[in-house]
Formats: structure tokens, C-alpha cells, sequence
């Protein structure tokens, strides 16, 4: 059994945030996704642009880039960073009767944007929820995962 540590707990447990002041600069990528799942006729009113309160997908990428942005603001003991790139595609997928959501991050710091891209799609897909709720209820939020990471000191990793 290999041994690991927990980087955000201290050697008593306590909670902290990690020091990367000595850590090099890397460059460093994370692409993450989700799906939102709805009904047949959401998705055709969100790609006609019939909805009331505007054009879903414009509001869901720029709430995407938004929250990339805002991470250290939501997610505890996460460094506030210099992002050069944040990419937020939506695709709507009419065979699936959702939306793919696909989120990328990138900079050259000394830590990961993997919480960055994370959060960009989880709040591209709440948005696109939000607008639509008052006639899809019963959508679905899935698949929210990290795709790939790239940089640092552990290297890429791709699922």
C-alpha cells in the first residue's frame, strides 16, 4: 500500500493552505466537463434562442469564465491566480438531449488550474439550469470531471 499526504492538512489534521512560494513556474492546462441533461423541448427552445431571459449559452460561458476566475473566492484554501486562459464551450448534443460543457483553463504559475476548470464548468452548467428551471425542473447535471492536467511537478494526467 503506497503512503500519501493530504497537502491541505498540517501535521496535527488542522486544515491549511499550502505554501507554493518556493515551487517553480510551470506552465500548466486543465480541461474539465459536464453535461447538463433536459427535455427534448428545453434544448430546442435554448438553440431557437426562444428563451425570455436571453441567450442561455452566451450567459452560461461568460458565468463559466466568471467562476474560473472567482475559485479562490468559493473553494477554500485554493491561491488566488493569474489565469492567461479561460475557455468555456458549450455543445449542444441533440441525440443526448443536453448540453456538453467543456472548460479550460491555463497559466504559468506554481500551482494547478484544475479547481479552475472544475468550477468553470460545474457553474456553466448551474447557470444554464438557473435560466431554465421555470420549464425543465427535472434536468440533470452529470459527468462534472477533471479530463486532463498538465504542468507541475506530477506531470499530465489524462482520464
Amino acid at each position: 500500500m503506497t503512503e500519501f499526504q493530504l497537502t491541505h492538512l498540517d501535521e496535527t489534521g488542522a486544515a491549511r493552505m499550502v505554501d507554493v512560494g518556493a515551487k517553480p513556474h510551470t506552465e500548466r492546462v486543465a480541461l474539465a466537463e459536464s453535461f447538463i441533461r433536459m427535455q427534448p423541448q428545453t434544448l430546442t427552445m435554448i438553440l431557437a434562442g426562444g428563451h425570455k431571459k436571453g441567450d442561455v449559452l452566451a450567459v452560461a460561458r461568460v458565468a463559466g469564465i466568471m467562476a474560473a476566475k472567482k475559485t479562490w473566492d468559493l473553494i477554500p484554501m485554493c491561491h488566488p491566480l493569474l489565469l492567461t486562459k479561460v475557455a468555456v464551450t458549450l455543445t449542444p448534443d441533440e441525440g443526448q438531449c443536453g448540453i456538453h460543457i467543456l472548460a479550460e483553463c491555463r497559466l504559468a504559475g506554481q500551482t494547478g488550474v484544475e479547481m479552475e476548470a472544475l468550477t468553470a464548468a460545474s457553474i456553466a452548467a448551474l447557470t444554464i439550469y438557473d435560466m431554465c428551471k421555470a420549464v425543465d425542473r427535472g434536468m440533470v447535471i452529470e459527468f462534472t470531471r477533471l479530463l486532463e492536467k498538465h504542468g507541475g511537478k506530477t506531470g499530465s494526467w489524462v482520464r
